[in-house]
């Protein structure tokens, strides 16, 4: 191979560009190996040592990750990963960096076991699956007794003040025993939490499961924020200090294992569970914070992990099992590091605990007061004062054979589908508007004040996502975005500027340059808190920018003009402005801003042609936008035949009948979704595709995206979940234990026998970048595990039994050898030693003294 020229190759639509130029041979032996690995991958005769892998090869990063699966096959080559792809972009350079990284051979060395998943048996998933069905049924039992119960006391109400007062009392109690529930079965079921482990689909697992699917289903939720939230987590057991500031909506659950010192604030979309599935178990473990900590959005601090007082954890970062930050230190990254970076950049206000106790009283009395009596009692009135509606919901008047029932269902869903439709839209672009009136750019106000109240309501308006869904993917997205507030001045329309999840704290301090495109999971973090205050300020995201999945993007980020932003990437917030690369990782690294193959669609984008196909692609859309605005409608309109035909058999089932609808409900919800999603992909399965973003293909594809699947998450951990599922065209296996992980693309993914995924993960099986769309399989093997927040993205292999840490991110090709544990952003081999939870070493000490580990869930399994 030494010393010939390379051939000059036209490249066919998957191949790889290879221009021609002077050609240096390997000077050592792992260059010489590494030339042979890529030349053979790439298919030409050979590479010099010393070309760009990206800018004189023409590689992308899927080819790079084969060849760095090939390298890591080959015993006599240290290991590479993709990392080292960018940061040694030639054979020669990458040769340099590992063989300098390669650590020296120890020939005592022995290989760490492989980890034994826990596999429970048939029966025993079976029996789980069927308590938690009936648990289910027992609660709509209750929630059904209740509710009619406490109708027919407030229409005994003989005139308008005994409604309302009625309805505060109904509504009040009903409001605090749904709170209490959780916490009264959590103490009973439960006791106290502490650090074990116990598998799946046990009854000691159904116990967990039942707390947990409480407390997420508990309406205090709605306060995060609010120091009563803070309180609620306390009576299930959490030990936190005062002027705490929690702003996540994920709910912890093993309470009694969170300690959060005083002053400490926690941002919004961070995961703090206190216990992880892993390897077909549950483990829970401890999370300690200290005094004044700062935990940034999109975060995860998995079991075992703790920061002392002072500390900071950034933006995108995760703490994995282990993992201590000292006093006063700043971290960040995936997994994290030290940081010299400060993330608290608001000043202190004026906000003691008569601040806090006097909003949250203000809150409970707005709530018993006003919200509740309004709901119920105006509900009440609405349906004793309008004929129609009276005659209508009076149990049997209607028979469920009788035409009017559903001609009543019809008219009924039309007014309150579309009505909603009309006002809310109205709603949302006028209200936030003369409410942003009150909020000053760059000041600092106090917490638990007037304008706070004011930020909140801003944030929660503008944030509902049904128009986002209904507009996103579509240049009517961009429309929906400017008339809520965005600064989208000089937009260039692409057809796909936005995705359908993207989230701000207000959109009025928004900017977008021209040319950008988003994918889905954008949060612009345009607001700073500290436990006293906050302040709103501008973000502003550069022209020409393309912003992959799941970012969140600061006010104050140093990124300019025709950036590649990369899925999950962690947004610079120091350092020179970045212009014309692409950034990857947390904390991120520069790469190309664009290959060949993510350019070779561009013609299609400029000049006449992009007019000609932006004009089809927002025909389609449209088409796209009426189809699921009547797909919504139709199923409203049979829950609400559902809920008229419930009212009218009350008089011969009663509560039973009640209970009976709700369960329907969700039933028919589940399988009708199925069949809108699997009907618009004609019931076959996707296949591999690189096309362009105005190809009617792409058009087709968005519209699976824009099927909801929200019911999804009450089915997380149960073998409900496999179910639907396998309805869906996932091929998974048995005993799959689903906490919950969202599949994007369901026909394209593969998922073995007793594999374990964690809440936040994700397979996503494609990527756009600019205007191409790629996609491809994904497999995970049998027993594998996906952590909290993980993200597998599209091509990747995951062999049987391998484990990828919480909040790393599989990039696309990977291919994980069996039992292998990777970690980070992105992920790579992890090569330190496996740290082991406290729960489970405390396990294995109880059992090689032949003690039965303690049950702190209370009875046995």
């Amino acid at each position: 191979m030494k010393g010939k020229s390379v051939e000059v190759l036209t490249p066919g639509p998957d191949e790889s560009a290879i221009p021609s130029r002077g050609y240096s041979g390997p000077k050592t032996g792992i260059e010489e190996n590494l030339a042979e690995l890529l030349a053979d991958l790439m298919c030409v005769e050979q590479v010099s040592v010393d070309s760009h892998f990206f800018d004189d090869l023409g590689a992308n990063s899927l080819v790079m990750a084969h060849f760095c699966a090939r390298v890591r096959k080959r015993e006599d080559l240290p290991s590479a990963s993709m990392k080292d792809i960018y940061r040694h972009p030639t054979i020669q350079s990458l040769a340099t960096a590992l063989a300098d990284a390669a650590p020296a051979p120890v020939e005592s060395s022995v290989p760490a076991p492989p980890e034994v998943v826990t596999q429970a048996g048939t029966l025993q998933y079976v029996l789980c699956g069927t308590l938690q069905a009936l648990m289910f049924l027992g609660y709509c039992f209750l929630a059904g007794l209740v509710t009619v119960k406490g109708y027919e006391w407030v229409s005994a109400g003989s005139d308008l003040t005994g409604i309302y007062l009625r309805s505060a009392l109904f509504g009040g109690a009903g409001f605090i025993g749904l709170c209490t529930f959780p916490i009264v079965a959590k103490w009973i079921l439960i006791g106290r939490w502490k650090p074990r482990e116990f598998p799946v689909w046990s009854l000691t697992y159904l116990r967990f499961w039942t707390v947990k699917s409480l407390i997420h289903a508990n309406p205090m939720i709605l306060f995060v924020g609010n120091p009563l939230y803070v309180l609620y987590l306390r009576a299930l057991g959490a030990r936190i200090g005062k002027g705490v500031t929690i702003l996540s909506p994920t709910v912890p659950v093993c309470t009694d294992l969170l300690t959060i010192g005083a002053g400490t604030v926690i941002r919004k979309d961070s995961f703090l569970l206190c216990y992880r599935a892993h390897a077909g178990r549950i483990q829970t473990g401890r999370i300690t914070l200290g005094r004044n900590v700062f935990i940034g959005e999109k975060t995860v601090l998995d079991i075992d992990t703790a920061m002392g007082d002072g500390a900071q954890l950034g933006h995108t970062s995760a703490l994995q099992s282990g993992q201590v930050v000292p006093d006063g230190q700043r971290w960040h990254g995936s997994p994290a590091q030290r940081t010299e970076l400060d993330y608290v950049r608001i000043a202190p206000a004026d906000c003691g605990t008569l601040r806090r106790a006097g909003f949250g009283l203000i809150t409970v009395l707005q709530l018993f007061l006003l919200y509740v009596p309004l709901t119920i009692g105006g509900a009440y009135m609405l349906v004793t004062q309008v004929p129609t509606l009276s005659k209508v919901l009076d149990p049997g008047t209607l028979r469920i054979t009788s035409p009017r029932l559903y001609i009543d269902a019809l008219f009924l869903s039309l007014l309150v589908f579309f009505g909603f439709v009309v006002m809310g839209l109205a709603v949302l672009l006028t209200v936030p508007r003369l409410l942003n009136l009150v909020i000053k750019p760059d000041k600092v106000y106090p917490l638990y004040g007037v304008h706070y109240s004011t930020h909140r309501a801003i944030t929660r308006m503008t944030n509902i996502k049904f128009f986002k869904w209904l507009f996103g993917d579509s240049s009517y997205i961009v429309h929906y975005l400017r008339g809520l507030g965005y600064d989208l001045s000089h937009v260039e329309q692409t057809g796909s500027n936005f995705g359908t999840e993207v989230q701000h704290e207000t959109p009025y301090l928004t900017s977008v340059g021209s040319g950008t495109m988003i994918a889905d999971g954008l949060s612009i973090v345009n607001a700073d808190f500290s436990s006293t205050s906050f302040r709103v300020s501008r973000a502003s995201i550069g022209p020409h920018n393309f912003l992959g999945n799941n970012i969140a993007y600061p006010s104050g980020a140093r990124t300019g003009e025709n950036c590649l932003l990369a899925t999950k990437v962690m947004i610079p917030l120091d350092g020179e402005i970045r212009e014309g690369v692409g950034l990857l990782g947390s904390p991120c690294f520069e790469i190309p801003r664009s290959v060949e193959r993510d350019t070779r669609f561009d013609h299609l984008r400029t000049g006449d042609e992009r007019h000609r196909n932006l004009a089809a692609k927002n025909r389609y859309n449209i088409h796209t936008m009426g189809f699921f605005l009547f797909v919504r409608w139709l199923h409203f309109f049979v829950l609400t035949v559902v809920g008229l035909a419930a009212i009218d058999l009350y008089g011969v089932f009663g509560q039973v009948m009640i209970a009976t609808s709700l369960a329907l409900t969700l039933v028919f919800t589940a399988v009708y979704f199925v069949i809108v999603e699997r009907g618009i992909a004609a019931f076959r399965a996707l296949k591999p595709q690189l096309c362009s973003i105005y190809e009617p293909y792409f058009w087709w594809h968005e519209r699976l995206w824009k099927v909801p699947d929200e019911y999804l998450n009450v089915f997380n951990g149960t073998p409900f979940k496999n179910v639907i599922w396998r309805m869906l065209g996932v091929r998974v296996g048995n005993r799959v234990f689903d906490d919950g992980c969202y599949l994007t693309e369901r026909t394209l993914t593969t998922i073995g026998n007793d594999c374990t995924l964690n809440a936040g993960s994700k397979i996503q099986c494609h990527s756009q970048e600019d205007g191409t769309f790629k996609s491809d399989f994904s497999t995970i093997g049998d027993g594998c595990t996906l952590g909290v927040g993980a993200h597998v993205h599209y091509g990747v292999t995951m062999g049987d039994g391998a484990v990828l840490a919480p909040d790393s991110f599989l990039m696309k090709g990977e291919e994980m050898p069996p039992h292998a544990r990777w970690g980070g952003n992105p992920a790579t081999e992890t090569r330190d030693a496996h740290y082991q939870p406290a729960a489970v070493v405390r396990e294995g000490q109880q059992d090689q003294l032949g003690q039965r580990p303690q049950e702190p869930c209370g009875a046995g399994e």
